[in-house]
């Protein structure tokens, strides 16, 4: 298979010019899906932080970049929405979202708020002894009690001490607040007013309500991420308010 990927046929999410060069970056298989951009992109062609490969292979030889807790070494790393990339040198941190047009973008944190990181319990199994794994969205997986359910939101250290220690939960659940990540209302922030049961293999529908408009509107659960309960945990979205 090609190491490279042609621009024309880069995923939308990535939002890149497609007509700079020829060819782009091509994602190595591991977390989150196919629209994961390489890390290589994202220091690059969104950050401006390298001209070429070569200064993003020295940029991560250095152990620079670190995601989601760990130094990336690999330029063809994925990274995908709700992971935290921090460059302690310059003290930045950024936090992947996506904005209305279902396009990956950075928004700045602080880091404090790089400590810790959300993620989406896909599904849980049991193993061996009886203990529950979750299944994480971007294909981690935990150890843990039974009290979290598939579609549930987890918030977890990312502090080498406590790497992965869950310290929060945002159940999928009416009346929590949930970020939609894909359809035609990607990037909004709205509160669960029903779970619709579909019949046989069709997606839940999930109605929610806009907060500030009190307009209601649908989406399907592979859409729904849980970001709070009452109010939403983060507070800067990856659009405006």
């Amino acid at each position: 298979m090609s190491d490279h990927l042609k621009r024309l046929n880069a995923p939308e999410s990535w939002h890149i010019a497609k007509k700079a060069n020829k060819f782009i970056t091509k994602t190595a298989p591991g977390p989150h899906n196919a629209n994961a951009m390489p890390i290589a992109v994202w220091l690059r062609d969104h950050m401006k932080l390298a001209r070429n490969m070569k200064e993003v292979k020295q940029i991560l030889g250095q152990k620079d970049v670190i995601v989601n807790g760990r130094p990336c070494r690999d330029p063809k790393m994925g990274i995908g929405i709700f992971d935290i990339i921090a460059l302690p040198k310059i003290n930045k941190y950024y936090r992947i979202l996506r904005d209305r047009d279902g396009r990956h973008v950075s928004v700045e944190i602080d880091a404090e708020a790089a400590k810790t990181r959300l993620c989406k319990v896909k599904n849980k199994t049991t193993i061996a002894g009886g203990k529950v794994q979750l299944n994480l969205r971007d294909g981690a997986n935990i150890l843990a009690d039974n009290t979290y359910k598939s579609g549930d939101s987890v918030v977890v250290s990312l502090e080498p001490e406590n790497r992965f220690k869950i310290v929060d939960h945002f159940p999928f659940v009416v009346g929590n607040m949930a970020m939609i990540i894909g359809g035609k209302h990607s990037g909004n922030v709205a509160r669960i007013v029903d779970i619709v049961k579909m019949p046989g293999s069709v997606p839940n529908k999930i109605i929610l309500q806009d907060e500030k408009t009190g307009t209601k509107f649908d989406t399907i659960a592979p859409y729904i991420y849980m970001v709070g309960k009452q109010m939403p945990a983060i507070a800067k979205w990856g659009h405006e308010e």
